[in-house]
């Protein structure tokens, strides 16, 4: 540890060190230490393209050098994606531990306090999400109070930061950029959160409440990769679908009609052509990993194939929908191979002969797989009638079994897959709670469930009662 904390402020000392050096040849260098990686690689990128892969040292550090950059977003990936502002000349320092990542990112060095800026407001974001939960259910006017207050704090560290700083005039778009695109997305938020209820009439509203609404940017380059702006335009491009649709008075936005809606007044207004393809395929993968209807499925991926111009985002998204529409009632749950307790390969649709509940654990996340057995645990005895798998989505055949063992997991229903990667892609398993309810026959009545969330028992007793 003491080895560790030694090279990290010899770094820090030459990097500051270089400061003056490094500006004055256009050199622009982000280094760094990763604490408990996840992987032996970072990922530089930009717009959500890979510049560049970095290997950590043996020490967990990495450095890297800009070719020519221009002023403006990066990131670096390592599990987690992180923004990082660089301007030539910069000879950025960070430091993170992945256990804790937001929270324990600090950037030094030359263009350090910039980022620590940006980083402040993300946290302050992150900070301020229970209080914007409960300030949600005032009445508008009191409401936009709230917010302005809020405001009143992130301005606050704003001009601190101006009188320590002369940053440029690029950096200030981002920065205030950061302010507005907050305070206007927690409106769309409280718009969409009150669109159901009869209590608050429009007339409620303050005469200026949406006066940003007039000079709002449909395709700004610099901006359509941040959080703030990226946010803020899906949930008012939510309150515009919203508004345009005919037949469903509800605001729902994973129902079909909604996500229709909103695919159509994305291609109407958004200006920029990247940032309208990252927002088509953000809506339809959502869309896709919660639909339970194959035709809307195929309706929703036709107007895609129509509006979307990038010919990847397709590839990705009609092999998605070809996977999620297999996995919507009325049909036969994908026939993959499964390792047993004993050590041997058997299939998936060989073991099921009632009514089965199939889901899915890693040893990765303990109080995970204990708590999900619990479940499983409480709802057997609930409902006996239902069959109950669990299967395993890590790749060492040994310590999985260990565990079984030791934690008295039923031996009959515990399997492994046999090829994880081909399970992914069929099952699309992207979420750890997921589950799926299929009959007898292997029918799934469920494709996309989960076994930890309060509707599982209704729909349980639901299929028992048909």
């Amino acid at each position: 540890m003491k080895k560790t904390l030694l090279i990290f402020l010899l770094i820090a000392l030459i990097v500051s060190c270089n400061d003056k050096e490094e500006s004055s040849n256009g050199d622009t260098w982000l280094s760094g230490e990763i604490v408990n990686p996840k992987s032996d690689y970072i990922y530089i990128t930009q717009y959500n393209k890979v510049l560049d892969t970095v290997k950590l040292d043996n020490n967990n550090f990495f450095t890297y050098k800009f070719k020519n950059p221009k002023e403006g977003i990066y990131s670096f990936n390592h599990n987690e994606y992180q923004a990082v502002y660089i301007e030539p000349g910069d000879s950025i320092l960070l430091r993170v531990n992945t256990i804790e990542f937001d929270e324990s990112l600090s950037f030094s060095g030359q263009g350090g306090d910039k980022n620590n800026l940006l980083m402040d407001f993300f946290l302050l974001n992150e900070k301020e999400a229970p209080l914007l939960a409960r300030y949600n259910q005032l009445p508008p006017a009191e409401f936009e109070t709230k917010l302005d207050s809020l405001r009143n704090e992130w301005e606050s560290i704003y001009t601190s930061f101006l009188s320590k700083n002369e940053p440029t005039k690029i950096l200030k778009e981002v920065a205030e950029s950061n302010i507005d695109y907050i305070y206007n997305m927690r409106k769309e938020l409280y718009t969409s959160t009150h669109a159901n209820k009869s209590s608050i009439d429009k007339n409620d509203f303050p005469a200026d409440f949406y006066d940003y609404r007039e000079n709002v940017d449909f395709g700004n380059e610099l901006l359509r990769t941040t959080y703030p702006y990226y946010r803020f335009l899906n949930f008012y491009l939510d309150n515009l679908a919203h508004n345009q649709k005919q037949d469903e008075a509800n605001f729902d936005r994973l129902s079909f009609l909604h996500n229709y809606a909103k695919l159509k007044v994305i291609d109407s207004v958004i200006t920029n052509d990247s940032l309208k393809n990252d927002l088509l395929k953000y809506n339809v993968r959502r869309y896709l990993l919660n639909a339970k209807n194959s035709e809307n499925e195929e309706k929703i991926i036709t107007l895609f194939n129509k509006v979307s111009t990038n010919t990847q985002h397709k590839k990705i998204m009609n092999r998605l929908a070809e996977a999620t529409i297999q996995l919507t009632p009325n049909h036969i749950v994908p026939n993959l191979e499964l390792v047993t307790t004993k050590n041997t390969v058997t299939d998936l649709q060989g073991i099921i002969n009632k009514p089965t509940v199939l889901y899915f654990w890693s040893m990765k996340s303990v109080p995970h797989y204990k708590s999900i057995h619990f479940k499983v645990s409480e709802l057997k005895s609930k409902y006996p009638e239902y069959d109950y798998i669990g299967i395993n989505t890590d790749t060492h055949y040994k310590k999985w079994l260990n565990i079984v063992k030791r934690l008295n997991y039923n031996l009959s229903n515990e399997y492994q897959f046999e090829n994880i990667q081909e399970a992914e892609k069929k099952l699309v398993l992207t979420s750890v709670n997921k589950a799926l309810i299929l009959d007898k026959d292997g029918m799934i009545l469920e494709g996309n469930t989960n076994l930890l969330s309060t509707e599982i028992e209704e729909l349980l007793l639901g299929y028992i009662n048909k």
